[in-house]
């Protein structure tokens, strides 16, 4: 049965499409027969009750030069959609957490938002880790500086970054004795005012920040390593890492087994968690990536994995 599919993402003209995870979900439902709408940025609200949005028909392609086409843009009933793909990229901030709160009425009229509008919104992608205290490392939050500065003391080699960045931006590393500490807590916490977290600097980022993906709670059978280049310490592709995609070990397993269930009871059908050294990092549930890296490493489909879990919901 063709799906009506709507899609919440960033301007779909400005993606990289070799590597955009939103776009591959996108060719997997065109691939099945399923019609495709592009919710225009920023046109979501509500007319009484009812969930709204101007939308353009969508057809897309697998091709670097060419991946998209739209139509005319028109309104929308966003109860009259099957399935809404909510892949919107952090910040969490008051324009993404509204627009939850309209995507939650659509909800309540029976349509499947992936992920769901109630998780975006509880799941701070590194708080979210901290529900799983005996996946993670030593870890701190507060907006606390002196509190930041005595968890650098104890463990002497740190990382320090915001609770709502992404793609690596704004993650510094701090060891006892800088003499930028200050300075870098000053920044990161707006003098005292915002929260940060710190967590033990883990060496074997040397070997990779993987990303695990789950899908319904069950994690895909190979991840992407993502090994820090040159001097820098981050392994995040944005912020210049190189991928290898590899198979999960057993720690890796172990990590997914301890997160699935409770994504999978929240709703949260697409989920990225960061590992690295055997610890869990963050949980990405906004608009978890690396599809398209995993899929031509391993030769896989983890796009068609997570429309067999959403055509079983709507069937």
């Amino acid at each position: 049965m063709a799906l009506d599919i709507a899609v919440v993402m960033d301007p779909i003209q400005s993606i990289k499409p070799n590597k955009d995870s939103s776009l591959a979900m996108l060719l997997e439902a065109q691939r099945r027969g399923h019609r495709l709408h592009y919710l225009l940025p920023g046109s979501l609200g509500l007319e009484g009750s009812q969930p709204v949005a101007r939308s353009a028909a969508l057809e897309v392609r697998d091709d670097p030069k060419d991946w998209h086409r739209l139509g005319g843009p028109a309104p929308c009933a966003l109860d009259r959609m099957d399935v809404i793909l909510m892949r919107k990229d952090p910040p969490v901030d008051s324009a993404f957490l509204y627009d939850t709160l309209i995507l939650e009425q659509a909800e309540l009229a029976g349509v499947l938002v992936v992920n769901r509008a109630a998780g975006l919104r509880d799941l701070n992608e590194k708080l979210a880790a901290l529900r799983f205290p005996q996946c993670c490392p030593p870890t701190r939050v507060s907006r606390r500086m002196d509190e930041l500065a005595a968890f650098v003391a104890e463990h002497e080699d740190c990382v320090i970054k915001p609770l709502d960045g992404m793609g690596g931006r704004s993650i510094f590393r701090a060891r006892a004795g800088d003499d930028n500490l200050k300075v870098i807590l000053e920044t990161l916490t707006d003098g005292g005012q915002r929260q940060a977290m710190i967590q033990r600097y883990i060496p074997e980022i040397t070997q990779g920040d993987k990303r695990i993906l789950l899908v319904d709670g069950e994690p895909v059978s190979h991840l992407l390593a993502r090994i820090p280049q040159g001097g820098d310490f981050r392994g995040n592709l944005a912020a210049g890492g190189r991928g290898e995609v590899r198979e999960l070990d057993d720690r890796d397993r172990w990590i997914a087994a301890q997160v699935g269930p409770e994504m999978r009871r929240r709703g949260m059908l697409f989920v990225g968690l960061d590992v690295i050294g055997g610890y869990l990092t963050e949980v990405n549930v906004t608009s978890p990536t690396c599809i398209r890296e995993i899929d031509a490493g391993a030769g896989l489909n983890v796009a068609g994995l997570l429309f067999d879990r959403i055509e079983a919901l709507r069937g």
